[in-house]
């Protein structure tokens, strides 16, 4: 082979590229409960020097620690790790499992483990990494990072890969936010996933079926650290993630999670997700294939202002005009204070546009039923999509009291019917938790 030419050589200056090594360590053997995985791996005299970093099968893991349980039926060892299902088609199901990671049967394996057990992933992954990187440390003197893998699909992308569960002694994320790139250009959302990088490279040479469970990287010690944190700083949390849910379930979640909201932040409230809201509204049934739905969206403090001063002085009329006394107006009027909270206000409107006249009274009656029902429906569907933008929102009834006081305040047509008003905003404090409601108190079977 020739030799390379003057131009080709490195600059005896210059630095040596990056690069780093990976390998499976043969010969760990069939793992049983109550095995220490830091002497076994010592036992195959893995070499291990300062600043490499283990990766390390969680089946393995999990079978020393005595997580095989049992188990004739798998989707009931699934249903018992399982905090929240995310999606669900025929058989399989996306959950939330105990660890707080979203995957696949929630982690329950029927794989590599006897007849009528399953292994189930390792109680405290973290944990798990922090006992094998001590019981390395104390034996060979050696300070590496140990990272505790499992296999996972990714939304949007074929096929599996290895990912970091449980982390000791690694910088799991490299947050490079507040840096620049190579062309000066700010870097503002990059936290690169190290430790999920990490166990993918080992993946590639541990292999699904060889009885490598173990694999050493070196020449990366710069992402070993004693004060790293675990690889549950990983997980992302539910205020953070836009696509927590499945979309029969973010449908359910948004029905059921929707709570009437009446303290709400100073944050502005995102015109477009109202329009948004308003766009699954007119999707709701209604009669005669009509539109009976019109939406007044209050954008401005002064329109909110002026409409909530002259509906009070509407109230109070009313309401002295009934005889209450002083006390009880106030504490009515104050009842509507909501509508001042909230930092946006929607006014649905019902027309009888398409409306078919009988001249009889009961089926006229019966009639508008239908209309102010199709209007109820196109309210529920405003609120449940507010609810899926994550703003919270309350319906009064209060501009039904004062209708034509709500029409001259914000101009509108004698045939647009006001059907109370909707506070919108982004709630102050979490819902509280609503009292369990027995489904069969609502059913009646014929």
């Amino acid at each position: 082979m020739s030799s390379p030419s003057p131009s080709s050589s490195p600059s005896p200056s210059s630095s040596p590229a990056p690069s780093y090594r990976v390998w499976a360590l043969p010969g760990l053997g069939e793992v049983r409960p109550g095995d220490d995985l830091a002497k076994l791996i010592i036992a195959t005299s893995p070499g291990l020097v300062d600043g490499d970093v283990l990766l390390v099968t969680s089946k393995i893991v999990s079978k020393a620690e005595g997580r095989i349980v049992e188990a004739a039926d798998r989707e009931a060892a699934i249903d018992a790790e399982t905090v929240r299902v995310v999606a669900r088609r025929g058989p399989l199901r996306i959950v939330e499992n105990r660890q707080g990671m979203v995957m696949a049967a929630a982690g329950v394996d029927a794989s590599n483990t006897p007849a009528g057990t399953v292994l189930l992933l390792p109680a405290d992954p973290d944990a798990s990494a922090r006992a094998i990187r001590e019981g390395l440390r104390a034996a060979l003197g050696v300070d590496v990072g140990v990272i505790v893998t499992d296999t996972f699909g990714r939304p949007w992308r074929n096929g599996l890969t290895d990912v970091a569960i449980g982390a000791a002694g690694v910088r799991v994320l490299d947050d490079l936010r507040g840096g620049t790139d190579a062309h000066g250009n700010p870097l503002s959302a990059t936290v690169v996933a190290t430790a999920d990088e990490l166990a993918a490279a080992g993946d590639l040479v541990k292999g699904k079926a060889d009885g490598l469970p173990v694999a050493v990287v070196r020449g990366l010690a710069h992402v070993v650290a004693d004060d790293a944190e675990g690889a549950r700083a990983m997980v992302r949390v539910a205020a953070d993630d836009m696509f927590r849910l499945g979309t029969s379930e973010a449908v359910r979640e948004a029905v059921t999670q929707r709570r009437t909201v009446r303290e709400f932040t100073d944050e502005p409230v995102d015109g477009g997700a109202v329009r948004r809201a308003v766009a699954a509204a007119v999707t709701a049934p209604a009669p005669h294939h009509t539109t009976p739905w019109r939406f007044v969206l209050l954008e401005s403090a002064s329109s909110r202002t002026e409409l909530l001063d002259a509906m009070r002085d509407a109230w109070i009329t009313d309401l002295r005009r009934d005889g209450k006394s002083e006390q009880s107006v106030a504490k009515r009027v104050k009842r509507g204070d909501v509508l001042r909270r909230a930092p946006y206000l929607v006014v649905p409107c019902l027309v009888m546009d398409g409306s078919h006249h009988y001249g009889d009274a009961r089926r006229d009656a019966a009639e508008r039923e239908m209309f102010v029902v199709a209007a109820g429906a196109g309210v529920q569907n405003f609120l449940v999509a507010l609810a899926g933008e994550r703003l919270g929102s309350a319906w009064v009834s209060s501009t039904m009291f004062c209708r034509e006081v709500v029409r001259d305040v914000l101009g509108l047509p004698e045939e647009w019917d006001p059907m109370g008003a909707v506070a919108v905003g982004h709630a102050a404090a979490p819902a509280k938790e609503r009292p369990a409601r027995a489904t069969e108190d609502f059913i009646a079977v014929r």
